[in-house]
């Protein structure tokens, strides 16, 4: 049996005991050796965090302001408040920080004074960057709305800086203060204690009140452009020892949508997700994205008018793992891009666009229309609408897809307004026949006996068929003459049937009429037409016409431009209206009402009486047009509520 102290365990088991004196022969025992500490692998900071910008130099996309602060540090012209606007992720709180710094730098010799270029080694440089400065108080507005929170920082900015030079304050989306928040800090805002600065961020701008804004600086932080995301983040995976193929830089700086943060996430998702070099195909598979290539086959194929190809190339998508609804939406930026290289051709020649888009999107630019890219654009716009709220996105997309390639071929509606309006006139009535002006209700006298004949037209309308006939026959109809101008308003309605918008524009509300007397025309331009009015309308009516024509320069006064009769004959109309008894009932007894606008059927298009033969006499209608001037407002008119 074991005794009281045995160990049952073997002796060799047991660890040796420590010893607690000298040895046997007097010399002193080894030091035990020490047991090393667990080492801990240090923490991994994030791209957005590590490459954060400390100086006012690191900041891209935003030149104009910081040359504006710059300047303002130079000349010691430092303002007490700031509003910081813009996107997520371009920089607003890193800029407050960077001014913080700014504000309270020392330099490294403990001398210094605010500078636009903080030196990074000094006590409150180093406390600011590592966010433990007692003197730069930041709080975020999302979560501390209140009035309470807000006369915290009211009741600290009574007391001097415990550290620092200056207090700065650093609200992060301010505008989701509350309004009572924002009205007990006006005051502190507008007349801020000297040792004092604010610096306010937001992502939502209007939200904040006109009061707030008055009182601060205020710069507005752009999105950074896809090239200049490009090289930056090209910047950082070369320091960081990342291949990553140029297209992959591509895609990622147009998914950031100009926020660097939120590229560089997507960068360090990227490289995390790589085993080796980050390539497009990679990235396109991270973010659920078709292949550019794709995108493009795809338009082409739609625009061709192939359905087959189309849906070939979307199940190719599909089995790559894309969302048919983000397809649309790449569809969407093409057709948008592709616009604006039709519209703008220097585009091509500019580093914001990719390499694809200033290629082979020039080409696909160059073969369409800005009609038919428009119409695409309005059907695809819709198509994302209809993907989102379809129970199946697949098929919703696809069906999009279809519809574009069947209206690929069709015309354009102003093809089609062209076509119809380049008809042939009708041929010149006969003196059996006068030619009616206008269309309008067919009446047969009581007691005159005619009938209908047995095809259901009356003999005068079966008479005129052959006139009919002739008008819409191309071979029979009598080739159009040249216009002929009664007016300085048909001079400017002609120029509207041309297309010529610009022109118009100007003939309508920057030309006075002094003299009309074809082929001459004197005018008194305003300060604002330009140039070359003159020449371009005397070309345009010689070339119409065949008659040289003479657009005189005039100082004389002349008459209102057509725009300002219009106006006056507009408020005449309102005003007449105003003036009848049963108008002037309704709007007694509808407070708020007004005359919104008034329809006259004898005006043209500038509001003005339009040169057409008398209206037909009423005396047969059954009501008149509006009711007599000494009409009475009856009860039983009042609408129901």
């Amino acid at each position: 049996m074991s005794g009281l102290f045995q160990d049952d365990r073997p002796t060799e088991s047991l660890p040796p005991l420590p010893p607690d004196g000298p040895g046997l022969f007097g010399d002193s025992l080894p030091a035990p050796a020490a047991t090393p500490e667990p080492t801990h692998a240090p923490a991994y900071r994030v791209l957005a965090r590590k490459y954060r910008p400390t100086r006012f130099d690191d900041l891209i996309g935003q030149e104009a302001m910081v040359r504006i602060l710059r300047n303002a540090f130079a000349l010691n012209r430092v303002a007490h408040a700031f509003m910081l606007t813009g996107v997520r992720g371009v920089g607003k709180t890193t800029t407050a920080r960077i001014i913080a710094r700014a504000l309270n730098c020392i330099g490294p010799d403990g001398q210094g004074g605010p500078t636009a270029d903080p030196c990074g080694v000094c006590p409150n440089c180093v406390a600011i960057l590592a966010d433990r400065h007692p003197d730069v108080v930041e709080m975020d507005a999302a979560s501390r709305t209140g009035v309470d929170d807000v006369r915290e920082i009211i009741e600290a900015t009574r007391y001097r800086p415990i550290q620092a030079r200056t207090k700065v304050f650093v609200i992060d989306e301010v505008h989701m203060l509350s309004r009572n928040a924002f009205n007990a800090l006006l005051k502190t805002l507008e007349e801020p204690p000297p040792h004092v600065k604010f610096v306010f961020a937001t992502t939502e701008l209007r939200k904040v009140p006109i009061t707030v804004l008055s009182r601060c600086q205020r710069f507005d932080l752009r999105r950074v452009r896809v090239a200049e995301l490009h090289a930056h983040f090209a910047r950082i995976a070369e320091q960081e020892g990342v291949t990553i193929e140029a297209a992959a830089l591509d895609q990622i700086a147009r998914a950031a949508d100009g926020s660097v943060r939120d590229g560089l996430s997507l960068l360090d998702q990227a490289i995390a997700q790589a085993d080796g070099a980050v390539t497009d195909s990679i990235i396109i598979d991270m973010l659920g994205l078709a292949d550019r290539r794709l995108v493009f086959d795809l338009f082409e194929a739609a625009m061709a008018g192939n359905p087959r190809q189309a849906l070939h190339i979307t199940d190719r998508m599909y089995e790559r793992g894309a969302d048919l609804g983000v397809v649309l939406q790449d569809l969407l930026e093409l057709v948008h891009t592709l616009t604006r290289l039709k519209s703008v051709p220097a585009l091509r020649d500019s580093q914001e666009l990719p390499e694809a888009e200033r290629t082979r999107g020039a080409a696909v630019a160059d073969r369409l229309s800005v009609p038919a890219l428009a119409r695409a654009w309005q059907m695809l716009l819709k198509g994302v609408g209809e993907v989102e709220a379809a129970p199946d996105r697949r098929a919703a997309a696809e069906m999009v897809l279809i519809r574009l390639c069947h209206v690929a071929d069709l015309p354009p509606p102003g093809d089609l307004v062209r076509r119809l309006t380049a008809a042939p006139p009708a041929a010149p009535a006969t003196a059996r026949e006068p030619a009616t002006t206008a269309p309008g209700p067919i009446r047969t006298p009581s007691g005159s006996g005619a009938r209908p004949t047995a095809g259901g037209a009356s003999p005068a309308l079966a008479a005129t068929d052959p006139a009919l006939a002739a008008a819409f026959d191309p071979a029979t109809a009598a080739p159009p003459g040249p216009p002929r101008f009664a007016s300085f308003r048909d001079v400017i309605a002609f120029v509207a049937g041309q297309r010529q918008a610009m022109l118009h524009a100007h003939l309508l509300h920057s030309a006075h009429l002094v003299r009309f007397a074809p082929p001459v025309i004197e005018l008194r331009p305003q300060p604002e037409a330009p140039r070359d009015l003159a020449p371009k309308l005397a070309t345009l009516l010689t070339e119409a016409t065949g008659t040289r024509w003479t657009i005189a320069l005039s100082t004389a006064p002349g008459e209102a431009t057509l725009a300002e009769q219009g106006n006056v004959a507009d408020a005449a109309r309102r005003a007449t209206a105003a003036d009848h008894p049963l108008v002037r009932a309704i709007l007694d007894a509808f407070p708020g009402a007004r005359i919104d606008s008034v329809h006259d059927a004898t005006a043209d298009a500038y509001g003005l009486p339009a040169n057409i033969a008398p209206a037909a006499s009423t005396e047969d209608a059954d009501i008149p047009d509006f009711a007599p001037f000494d009409a009475e407002f009856s009860e039983e008119m009042e609408p129901d509520a």
